[in-house]
Formats: C-alpha cells, sequence, structure tokens
C-alpha cells in the first residue's frame, strides 16, 4: 500500500522501531499513571495510629480507602429513644405469661425492644423466628429453640454490659446488643466449634497442624487453639498462653510450655490480629515481647477480652448445646456454637467502629431491677 520508493529506502535502511515503542509507551503510561495520581490521589494511601514511642515501629498503618468505606453494617443497626415511664404503669412482667428476664420493663419500652431484636436478629423471618404462635397473637409459648436461645442471650448481654464495662466500654461507652454479633442474620458470622481430636487414633500432638483452613487463617500454624485456649481443659483449669522459651535449645524444665503451645499461642495472636485489624504493636512492643511492662493499653483491654469469652462460653453458650436442633450443631462433635473476637469485632479495632449501640438500650445494661431513665427523663419534662 506505501509507494514502490518508500519500500526500497525501508529495505536499505532497517531500523529497529520496537526498542524506541517500547521506550516511548513506558514513558507515557508512567506519564499517565502520574496524572491519574495527582487527579485522583493515592489509591493505596496509608494512615497510621502510633501505638508507641515514634521510631520504634510502633504503628498500626490502614489503608486510607478503607477507613473511608466503614464497616458497611453499622448503617443498618436499629436503634430507638426509650419512653420514660410514668409512676405506677403497668410491668410486662405482670401483662404477658412467660416473661423471665424483661418483667421489668415497662409495656411500651417491653416492645420497643422486642421489636429491637427482631430487627437485629431476624428482620426477614419476623416474630415468629421465636414465638410459634405469633401468627395467632400467642408469645408465651417456649415450643421454639430460638425462644430460649434468646432468653440466655439477653442474660448474657447484659451480663456483658454490666461485668464487662472495661473490656467493652474501655475508652468511651459502646456496649453491645444482640446486633454487635448478629447484624441482622439469625446465626452471627465467624461463629465456631471443636475440631479436636482430629485423628481418635494417633498419640500426642493431634493432626490439626499444616493444614490449610480457615481457622489456621490459611498457615501452617495449629488450628485448635481457640479450643485450646478458651474452653476449660480436663482438669477444669485454662490452658496457659505462653511461648516456650527466649533462647534457642534450652532443657525442658517440668511445666515449661512445649514446642506446640508455641505455635498455638501464634496462631491465637494471629488470630486476634485478623479479627481487629491491626497488627502485632497494637497490644506489644515487638522488641520486646518479652517483657509486660512494655505492652500497650491496648493489651490490657485485649486480656480482659479473653477472660470475658472464656467465662460466656462456659456460663452461656455451652450450656444450650441441648437446646439446639442437630443442624445447628458442630458438625465433627455435635457441640454448640461458641462465640470469640471475630464473631464481635469482624476486622474492626472496635466492633461497628466504636459506634455506642447502647445509649437508647438501658434495659440492656442492667442485671436486676428496672432500668436507669434518667439521661431521658430530663427531656420529658
Amino acid at each position: 500500500m506505501f509507494p514502490k520508493w518508500f519500500d526500497k529506502w525501508n529495505n536499505d535502511n532497517p531500523t529497529n522501531i520496537f526498542g524506541p515503542a517500547i521506550a516511548v509507551g513506558a514513558v507515557g503510561g508512567a506519564v499517565f499513571v502520574a496524572a491519574m495520581i495527582v487527579g485522583f490521589g493515592q489509591p493505596y494511601a496509608t494512615a497510621s495510629q502510633q501505638t508507641g514511642p515514634r521510631g520504634t515501629g510502633m504503628h498500626v498503618p490502614e489503608f486510607e480507602r478503607s477507613l473511608a468505606a466503614g464497616d458497611p453494617t453499622v448503617a443498618d443497626f436499629y436503634t430507638d429513644e426509650p419512653w420514660v415511664p410514668e409512676e405506677g404503669e403497668e410491668l410486662a412482667g405482670d401483662i404477658y405469661e412467660n416473661v423471665q428476664v424483661l418483667g421489668d420493663l415497662t409495656d411500651l419500652n417491653f416492645n420497643r425492644l422486642m421489636n429491637a431484636m427482631t430487627q437485629w436478629v431476624a428482620p426477614e423471618e419476623g416474630c415468629a423466628y421465636c414465638h410459634a404462635g405469633a401468627d395467632e397473637g400467642d408469645y408465651a409459648s417456649d415450643d421454639l429453640y430460638t425462644k430460649v436461645v434468646a432468653r440466655s442471650m439477653l442474660v448474657m448481654t447484659r451480663t456483658i454490659n454490666v461485668e464487662w464495662d472495661a473490656h467493652v466500654n474501655a475508652n468511651y461507652e459502646v456496649g453491645v446488643t444482640c446486633y454487635t454479633c448478629h447484624r441482622g442474620q439469625p446465626v452471627p458470622n465467624n461463629v465456631w466449634f471443636r475440631i479436636s481430636p482430629v485423628n481418635a487414633n494417633a498419640e500426642g500432638w493431634s493432626a490439626n497442624q499444616n493444614r490449610a483452613t480457615m481457622a489456621s487463617n490459611f498457615t501452617s500454624l495449629p488450628s485448635d487453639y481457640l479450643e485450646h485456649y478458651l474452653i476449660e481443659n480436663d482438669e477444669g483449669f485454662y490452658n496457659q498462653i505462653a511461648v516456650h522459651d527466649l533462647a534457642s535449645r534450652v532443657q525442658q524444665q517440668p511445666g515449661d510450655p512445649l514446642i506446640q503451645q508455641t505455635e498455638r499461642t501464634y496462631a491465637f495472636m494471629n488470630y486476634i490480629s485478623n479479627s481487629l485489624g491491626v497488627n502485632c504493636v497494637f497490644c506489644h512492643n515487638s522488641r520486646a515481647f518479652y517483657d509486660g511492662g512494655q505492652n500497650t493499653p491496648q493489651w490490657g483491654t485485649a486480656s480482659l477480652g479473653i477472660l470475658m469469652v472464656q467465662e460466656m462460653i462456659a456460663n452461656h453458650l455451652q450450656p444450650l448445646q441441648d437446646v439446639y436442633p442437630e443442624n445447628r450443631l458442630g458438625p465433627v462433635y455435635g457441640d454448640a456454637p461458641l462465640a470469640a473476637c471475630r464473631t464481635c469485632h469482624q476486622g474492626y479495632q472496635q466492633p461497628m467502629q466504636g459506634l455506642n449501640v447502647i445509649a437508647n438500650w438501658p434495659e440492656l445494661n442492667v442485671l436486676e431491677g428496672p432500668p436507669d431513665y434518667s439521661a431521658w427523663e430530663a427531656a420529658a419534662e
């Protein structure tokens, strides 16, 4: 298609055009990327939270776009201010049958909380998820296991808000409600079950390591660390969270943690880090893991959280094993579903990014007797 003289000239003067073309393309691409970054901003920009002295690497970096996006479930949290009770107002325990936990609430506040629990746990299923006779106006029956479970979970929620205030309200009031774990689903995300012993025919170290599982966060670390540290052992104690030794090739002494326990500890710490979306220096000074005096204040909050989970499992979750139907039990040992850090936090330092979910629910912030409505009394006058 070109003139003959042009083809002849090309044949007589061969030139490698690929090298210059690649160079021009690379320069053009770099200019384009630079123009996009200047025009639209750095897509991988990070913000850092300082957790210790500067220059020691003690900071938790996070992508700014992730911080800006936030937890998508926060927007769906349902809340409603309470009704200030009037003197002599009849209570739910006197109006309705078989009210075992919330009998001290007035009718308006009782039904307000029932409606909220429906929105938090079973918005699609509605009242009938817990009340077998809801369609006929019968709410007294305990025929459905979900109502029995919900009653126990109410007690657990109140216990967490009152007795574990130092963990759930460490910096300011946050609290927990049913939505903290459920997020609009009947079964919360990130519940877990026992998996060990994996091989009943093997003595010693169970075959739960070097397998890429979700429990091990797809590492070669053990997968049974949650049950090892959060459930009482056969002697009625909780296993020690510790590593083997700071020095290498030391003589094992009676009572010293084994290497296997060290790996379980790493697996547990890895789980906590992923559950909160942080790294090691959020709680530890990474140049002195051995020195508890150099831990950050967050270490104290996390330690309380571990104790809280152990108590919740022993007192509120495991006792429900005989209440659940078979399809809700663990696939290996038929045990009740259990919770831990990730069930509430779901990848954020504070559940629901520190939203004060208890602000309008004094009914969930009391163990016995009527709730404290004094904060709303002044506004009502």
